[in-house]
């Protein structure tokens, strides 16, 4: 396995920065934001560390440069919109975008992009899967033709009041994976598997490891942590009662995550994603949390 971290942390650092750093502290890789240069529309989405919307052959070379300068490899691009969203025109802008990071995966030799199915959050799980099959089939087969394997986070997308009541993404649940993955029976469609957003939902993350173990692509290392007080307060249909933080400052068991990934022979990419507001007092902070989540880790991994 290779320990990464996703770059959304350090969105002011240029690539080559953020490439130095993990040099510097022991990453072998990083997953790459691609999202399209302006604003963003939520906390750690909006960062372009790739900017694959005019990518030549030129951005290539400088890239590759920089893997081969510091010996940090590049996992995947990542980009991670609502490609499932109501409005017609805004979907069409996600998909097209994402075609573009497709692209650039393959011109880039890493053949890998990770992203969100996306969700409607106001229709129920079962009315999804018409327009699923619509965006999702034709973007797969797009995937196929280019030798790139997309990489779909299981992240409910149901942290805020603005994504209520069902979330921004589908794909949160092995229910939910097996439908995909039969309804798109391909080996270019898997997971950008997340422990930290099964915990919450009370899902067996170790079993999910072995039941969906060909389908593992990606890893993202990120812990979470309950606050039973605030579940007993608001019910589980509540916000907030669930926190982000670091790996082994949650309620993961990472001895447990670990046993199963090796069990199921995994070898691909581990990413830190830093989603934890205890370390975003300043920039020091950032590069701490980056630190400690690679001390913590190589434990498990070397």
């Amino acid at each position: 396995m290779q320990l990464g971290f996703v770059t959304a942390i350090l969105p002011d650092w240029p690539l080559e920065q953020v490439m130095e750093f993990a040099a510097q502290h022991g990453y072998d890789c990083l997953e790459v934001m691609c999202w399209p240069v302006g604003k963003a529309e939520r906390r750690y989405a909006g960062v372009t560390h790739i900017d694959v919307s005019d990518f030549s052959q030129a951005d290539v070379d400088r890239i590759h440069g920089l893997v081969e300068k510091h010996k940090v490899n590049i996992s995947s691009l990542g980009y991670y919109p609502n490609p499932l969203v109501a409005d017609e025109a805004e979907r069409n802008t996600y998909i097209e975008h994402i075609k573009k990071v497709i692209v650039a995966s393959k011109m880039l030799g890493i053949n890998l992009m990770t992203t969100f199915v996306g969700r409607d959050p106001n229709k129920a799980i079962e009315h999804q899967w018409d327009v699923f099959e619509a965006v999702w089939k034709p973007l797969v087969a797009f995937a196929e033709e280019q030798g790139v394997r997309i990489g779909i986070e299981n992240c409910p997308m149901l942290f805020s009041l603005d994504e209520w009541p069902g979330g921004k993404n589908l794909a949160i649940s092995p229910e939910v994976w097996r439908r995909m993955f039969e309804s798109i029976p391909s080996p270019n469609f898997g997971l950008n598997f997340d422990p930290s957003h099964l915990i919450w939902q009370h899902i067996d993350y170790a079993r999910a490891i072995y039941d969906f173990k060909d389908k593992l692509f990606h890893v993202h290392a990120k812990d979470t942590r309950i606050n039973p007080e605030l579940i007993y307060q608001r019910g589980i249909t509540g916000v907030g009662w669930h926190t982000p933080k670091l790996p082994g400052l949650g309620d993961v068991d990472w001895g447990k995550f670990f046993a199963a990934l090796t069990d199921v022979r995994y070898t691909g990419p581990v990413v830190v994603e830093v989603e934890d507001r205890a370390y975003e007092g300043s920039l020091d902070d950032v590069k701490r949390s980056l630190t400690q989540s690679r001390r913590y880790l190589e434990a498990f991994m070397r």
